[in-house]
């Protein structure tokens, strides 16, 4: 008996990396996936649909069920694309891991209205598209689980990844709304802040104090496993973030208590004076490692 089995999975991006580790992994957990993946570099040029074909080949070696799909997720076409290969091959959309992406670094000075659209259109709009028909299926059909992408950059920010960290940022606000709205329907939403060293992000380990820590996708994909299958309960509206050198974590974001000031009027000085009740001191976020 797997984790997965009877479910069908759809994961965009599954052609290499993170989300080639899902496919196989849910495929031996007993799920039937759909291998989206539009091929190419990591900037988004080009297209090769052999990557996700690959994917699909070695996992029916293993005994498993997959097809490959290399549409441009960040259509509405192409996201709908997606989920109709679901229900013709497979009859169903239990999981949906919206995990495809793309890299346009830049300084945000030197950062380009194309850069900018571009990557947005990939991360945030390709969620949406994918999203969109798999979340209707589901509030029809007795719910599901979905697992959006998110990142450290948006959540937290990174030099260099302005329009990267905006769009994942926006990821993160989508599946906030999404868990409010799915809650009713029995659709559970999980946000991961993965952090793994990939064809996508191998350039980028020279910033890592300690590269020998960074994680494989093999080392994540247990994670996303736990969210989409039976072992997570009812957990919806969380941010799960894995990476080597911190582990596994939930992650969220924090309020003071604050201050109220008086109806009858107040002064912006009065912020200095109550700064102990409204900010966060440098040393609780520390010791919180946020």
């Amino acid at each position: 008996m797997g984790l997965l089995d009877g479910k069908v999975a759809l994961i965009t991006g599954a052609g290499g990396g993170l989300g080639e580790a899902y496919a196989k992994l849910f495929a031996r957990e007993g799920a039937a996936v759909v291998v989206n993946d539009l091929g190419g570099p990591r900037d988004g040029s080009g297209a090769d649909t052999s990557m996700a074909q690959k994917v699909v080949d070695a996992i029916k070696a293993e005994g498993g069920r997959a097809i490959a799909n290399g549409a441009d997720i960040s259509t509405v076409a192409g996201g709908q694309s997606v989920f109709d290969d679901a229900i013709k091959h497979f009859g169903r959309a239990d999981i949906l891991v919206n995990n495809a992406g793309i890299l346009l670094d830049r300084s945000f000075v030197k950062m380009s209205e194309a850069d900018w659209d571009k990557c947005l259109k990939v991360h945030l709009k390709g969620t949406f598209c994918v999203t969109s028909p798999v979340f209707r299926w589901m509030k029809d059909n007795g719910g599901g689980v979905i697992v959006n992408t998110s990142s450290t950059s948006g959540l937290i920010g990174n030099f260099g990844q302005s329009n990267y960290g905006a769009a994942k940022g926006g990821i993160w606000g989508l599946s906030n709304v999404l868990a409010i709205e799915g809650r009713k329907s029995n659709i559970r939403i999980w946000t991961l802040a993965p952090g793994a060293l990939t064809r996508m992000t191998a350039d980028l380990q020279r910033y890592i104090d300690n590269p020998g820590a960074a994680l494989g996708p093999d080392g994540i994909a247990p994670a996303v496993l736990y969210m989409v299958s039976d072992l997570s309960g009812d957990q919806t509206g969380k941010v799960l973030g894995v990476s080597g050198p911190r582990g596994v974590r939930e992650m969220k974001m924090m309020e003071m208590e604050g201050w109220k000031p008086p109806h009858d009027g107040w002064k912006a000085e009065d912020i200095v004076t109550h700064a102990g009740e409204i900010f966060f001191s440098d040393e609780a976020m520390a010791a919180r490692r946020f």
